[in-house]
Formats: C-alpha cells, structure tokens, sequence
C-alpha cells in the first residue's frame, strides 16, 4: 500500500491543477519548522546547535498559517526540534486540518501524553513518529536510554483513541538489512501502525556524528537486499513505488526539492530543508530567485551521496502521477 487514497486523489488533482495552470515549479509537501528547540540531542542531527536565542522562539500560528496559504502545498509535515513543545501545537494543527490540508506532526512521542487530548483523530492528521531501529538500535540513535519503550506506548495509545499513526526510519552506515528488515517488521506487524517512510541519512554537516552517513551504492545495496524476497510488498510503507524503486538503484530522478520547501523561523529556506544557502522572505522569491540547477548530484559536492525522500519522493510522485501504468501500479501497492 502506497499513499492514502484520499490524499492520493488530492495530489492528483492538485498535479492536475498545476499542469493546466503551466507551472513549472510548485509546493507538493511544505516542511513547517515552527521551532528549532528539541528534548533530545539525536547524533545525526543539528538543529538544536542554532543559538540559545533562536532555540527559544516559536512561531506564531498565524505566521506558520501564511506560509502554508502563500505556497498552497496540499500536505504539512510539521517538524522541528519537537514540535510538541509548542504552546500552541494544537491549534495549528486544527486550523490546517479545518483546511483540509493532509497533516503529520514529526515528533519524538515523548510530549504526546500532554497533547493528545487536544488533538482530534482526524483522516487529514496523523502522528508521524521517529522509530529509528529496535529498542537498543534506537535508544542510541537519539543519545538517550528508554526512548523506544515510551514511544511504543504512546503509539499505542494514539491508536487506542482512533488516530491515524505512521512513523519515520532514517538509516545510517552502521545499519544492515537485518536492521532494516527487523525494524520494519515490528513496526508493521506487531505495533501495526498506519504507514511506514524511510529515508537514508543525509549528510547534515550541523549533525554531530559526522561519521556515518550512507553513500549513494551503500544506500542502495542496504535498501536492494531490505527490499527483496517480496518484503517490500508487505510492509505498508507510505512511499510511491518509483521511490522505492529509486532507492534500491532500479531507477535514478533528478532532484526537485522546490516541491518539499522548508519554512522556518528564518524564512523560506534555500535550496531544501537539509541545506541551507540562505533564506527567502516569500515563496514566490524561494522559487523564482533560487539557483535550482545548481543543486543535486553532479552540480554541486554536497549533493553527492544525498538520497534523501525531500528531495527524490516528488519527483517519484510526479512521475507515477505522469504514467498511466506507474499510477496503476501504486494503487495496486
């Protein structure tokens, strides 16, 4: 099973929409950063090494608001640091929702129990947790012991109370297929939550652990031997087949990342959510003023092993949107 049908139907028509339209260049997913600050210090992150002062602030609802209208990306994946620590995280997410905007909200789960009760199980809303391996695989992954166990909880509370809950694995070096299929297995057949993504780590030069971040052929040799003996097909993962395709090395996509932009407390972020060359104080000036063929494998060196769903998955999308036969091969899963 691929993505949702309904969200599925709506991205579509909204595809539809931009191609009669003549636009080149439009907003598929918008990556919302209402904050920087986090409750935990993942090694292959960086975003808590911004200064104290900007580790402090949050963003207004409204402000967040105006971004999501002013580049019209049909679905919201709130990030961060730990969105939950916004004193008004629910009120965000009802207004998007309200909107009819397709809505994960990234988080750890640690903070989820002093949330949950307001928020509203919604099909436009889902809980979108980082589970990173298996008990020891992931406690490491977020520098912190007894993480795993407390998320397994509160997912399971969350699906207790008729939410829709998906996760987020990202892969590194010290990964092998075992880990991969293990992980996965759980999440899928035992904790049994909605939809799986994956990605591999990219290269965050913020992140502390600088050491083992997977290469182009690493990523896909790891996903090629994950994927094969038919486990792809059974696992439900929320990514099209071309995706998936592309991370096994079965296909190869230019890089889009004007269809996932990042906007965050410093503004429309330039060229993605993982780099930052600057910021745009409109979506319209991120998209007509940014330098796009400068980024991507073999343009630019920071590009080169990047693998990355924001980057690859709308092109993915954009392709299987495009093909009669890839559109009836995600439906089909």
């Amino acid at each position: 099973m691929g993505i949702p049908v309904r969200q599925a139907a709506k991205v579509g028509a909204y595809l539809v929409k931009q191609k009669i339209l003549r636009r080149k260049k439009f907003a598929l997913t918008l990556e919302l950063e209402p904050l920087f600050a986090c409750n935990l210090a993942c090694a292959g992150c960086g975003k808590i090494q911004h200064p104290a002062n900007v580790l402090k602030q949050r963003m207004p609802v409204e402000q967040a608001l105006s971004a999501v209208e002013e580049c019209g990306a049909p679905v919201v994946s709130i990030a961060g640091g730990e969105p939950l620590m916004h004193p008004e995280i629910e009120v965000l997410v009802s207004e998007l929702v309200k909107r009819k905007k397709f809505v994960y909200l990234c988080t750890n789960a640690l903070l989820m129990p002093r949330k949950i009760d307001k928020i509203e199980p919604s099909p436009y809303f889902s809980w979108a947790v980082h589970i990173d391996g298996l008990e020891e695989r992931h406690d490491a992954s977020v520098s912190k012991q007894g993480v795993f166990a407390q998320a397994v909880d509160n997912i399971k509370d969350a699906q207790r109370r008729g939410f829709r809950v998906t996760t987020n694995s990202t892969f590194f070096s010290t990964d092998t297929p075992k880990t991969v299929i293990d992980v996965l297995d759980y999440l899928n057949d035992e904790l049994n939550v909605d939809q799986m993504m994956l990605s591999p780590a990219y290269a965050y030069d913020k992140a502390p652990d600088q050491d083992h971040f997977l290469g182009v052929e690493e990523t896909r040799e790891l996903f090629k031997k994950a994927f094969a003996d038919g486990r792809r097909k059974k696992w439900r993962l929320n990514h099209s087949p071309l995706f998936l395709d592309f991370l096994e090395g079965k296909r190869d996509f230019a890089c889009t990342a004007w269809a996932i932009p990042s906007y965050s407390l410093y503004g429309w972020q330039r060229p993605c959510y993982l780099m930052a060359d600057g910021y745009a104080q409109s979506y319209r000036e991120l998209i007509e003023e940014t330098d796009w063929e400068s980024y991507g494998r073999g343009r630019d060196s920071r590009c080169a092993n990047c693998m990355a769903h924001c980057g690859y998955e709308p092109t993915a999308v954009m392709a299987t949107m495009g093909s009669l036969r890839e559109s009836l091969r995600a439906m089909r899963g």
